[in-house]
């Protein structure tokens, strides 16, 4: 039996926080987990996306990579399916179409990140 889009989602974003757990290195993933979804509302994914790729700051690295593993990676839903280059060159190589679907994708690909974060890693509250 086939998994939903948002089954794969959460699966991913498990495994994702539960690798995080494992290394044991994740700074202050858990908090930018919680800002980045009202950056992207705030700025558009396109600039909160550089944002957190300019960062170089313990959980910045990570968040980055997970956001890049789901919406360029090999899922049959993902915007920007095995897009090589990257988030950054997917998202202004793309049309328009292309980028609401990805900050869709993006925003509900969070709240799981999210979920699991508070439930699985420990402190990282810090704010900026």
């Amino acid at each position: 039996m086939s998994q939903t889009l948002a089954q794969r989602r959460a699966a991913d974003a498990l495994r994702n926080v539960e690798e995080l757990k494992y290394r044991g290195d994740y700074g202050n993933y858990k908090s930018y987990v919680k800002a980045l979804p009202a950056n992207i509302l705030m700025s558009g994914l396109g600039q909160a996306i550089a944002t957190v790729r300019s960062r170089d700051r313990k959980g910045y690295p990570q968040l980055y990579k997970h956001l890049e593993g789901w919406l360029c990676g090999p899922d049959e839903d993902a915007p920007y399916r095995n897009y090589t280059p990257g988030l950054l060159k997917a998202i202004v190589a793309h049309d328009q179409d292309h980028y609401i679907r990805a900050q869709a994708e993006a925003m509900a690909y969070l709240e799981w990140l999210r979920k699991f974060a508070d439930a699985f890693l420990e402190g990282g509250e810090e704010r900026e």
